[in-house]
């Protein structure tokens, strides 16, 4: 442990060094740049309270204290990946910015991972999912911060095994995203004894999941596992309902639920969901102030655990922005984030890993009914914690080219 906090300290110290011979913040303004989609399914989840999110870590950051200047812009990507790549391209080469926060939509994160390396910018994503980001796509550039498709797979596919679902028939929204989670879930399953008696894909954004949803019924699996967000996992709760499904003893398996999602649904809808996130409001006593800070501002909507994400990552972004005086070389700003260990005030004490991995604790967590919920947003019973060496796919498995 002495040798690991010593090699920290000597990566800390090259990298500020390097940096002195050269700081510069790039025309003297710290730009960050929050992509997501503000329009679609998940505009509840990111959009607008991601914005607002990174505008409220800016603030309690303080830049002024440490000499920066730092000013947000924002874009809608409209879950589409030449729009996101687009506006990538502009913001890097035209408006410098310096760093792109959130991005849900696996399928936008993997157009402008690239893009982003090439410009020696900085990619922090805490609205997507694809565990590619810190395997196979992974580049010295980027980091994955609030949760993945791996962390989701392992958190609520082991749960659901384990307590006896051990048949799934999927119904997955067939895109980048979907897939992973698929694929991710799937290996848990069978890892844990289960089995998969089939799988069917939805278009992306969907809107009729009935003929997908008769298919998994007429399967007889013991679970139904939901591999989509937002809006898609809002519309196949609702007509899963309407079709009686679970009242005919089948269950669903949320495989990426946001409190958004069960606040759109209600809790008459969506009691009994089983669900893992790496955040929730209502934990700890300044997850309590954020979140009900974040709810008046946002129209009584609840904070979700990427716009938590989004809050934290930019908190650590300017730590290393202001520790090196520059934020000009993308790689070097990510260096130095990963050799410092993480803190803020919602998501605690962490780390970030070599692959881009950021390292924290996962919650199981299970939906109340309408009759034990006590106050607004009072949504979730704690059900397990899995421990952060735990909850994210073991740096070797991964196939990141980063980790030697």
């Amino acid at each position: 442990m002495l040798k690991k906090s010593r090699f920290k300290l000597l990566v800390l110290s090259a990298l500020m060094a390097t940096q002195a011979a050269h700081a510069q913040i790039t025309e003297g303004v710290v730009r960050i740049g929050v992509l997501n989609d503000q329009t679609g399914v998940y505009a509840d989840l990111s959009g607008l309270g991601s914005i607002w999110a990174a505008k409220k870590a800016v603030e309690d950051f303080g830049p002024e204290k440490h000499g920066l200047k730092v000013e947000i812009v924002s874009a809608d990507h409209q879950n589409k990946p030449d729009v996101g790549a687009s506006i990538t391209r502009r913001w890097l080469d035209v408006d410098k910015v310096d760093a792109i926060f959130d991005v849900p939509t696996s399928s936008v994160i993997l157009a402008i991972n690239e893009i982003v390396k090439e410009k020696n910018k900085v990619l922090i994503v805490s609205g997507g999912g694809t565990s590619d980001l810190t395997g196979k796509a992974c580049t010295p550039n980027s980091i994955h911060w609030a949760y993945d498709t791996w962390a989701l797979a392992n958190g609520t596919g082991q749960a659901v095994v384990k307590t006896g679902g051990d048949s799934w028939y999927f119904v997955t929204a067939d895109y980048a995203f979907g897939h992973a989670l698929e694929r991710d879930t799937e290996s848990v399953v069978v890892k844990n004894g289960g089995k998969v008696l089939g799988k069917v894909r939805h278009p992306f954004p969907g809107t009729d999941f009935s003929s997908y949803l008769l298919q998994a019924q007429a399967s007889k699996a013991k679970v139904i596992g939901l591999a989509n967000a937002g809006g898609d996992t809002i519309g196949a709760v609702k007509q899963a309902s309407e079709f009686g499904i679970t009242e005919g003893g089948q269950k669903l398996a949320g495989l990426l639920v946001f409190i958004s999602d069960v606040q759109a649904l209600g809790l008459k809808a969506a009691q009994g969901l089983v669900l893992s996130e790496s955040w929730y409001w209502d934990m700890t006593e300044e997850n309590r102030k954020f979140g009900k800070e974040f709810a008046a501002a946002n129209k009584g909507k609840f904070p979700t655990m990427a716009q938590a994400g989004v809050y934290s990552a930019v908190i650590h972004y300017l730590k290393s922005v202001a520790a090196l005086k520059a934020d000009g070389d993308g790689a070097a700003v990510v260096a130095h984030m990963k050799a410092a260990p993480t803190e803020d005030k919602l998501f605690g004490k962490g780390s970030i890993r070599q692959d881009g991995r950021k390292i924290h604790p996962l919650y199981l967590f299970e939906v109340k009914k309408p009759s034990e919920s006590r106050y607004a947003g009072d949504f979730y019973k704690h059900v397990a914690t899995i421990p952060a060496n735990e909850a994210f796919r073991p740096m070797t498995e991964g196939n990141c080219p980063l980790v030697k």
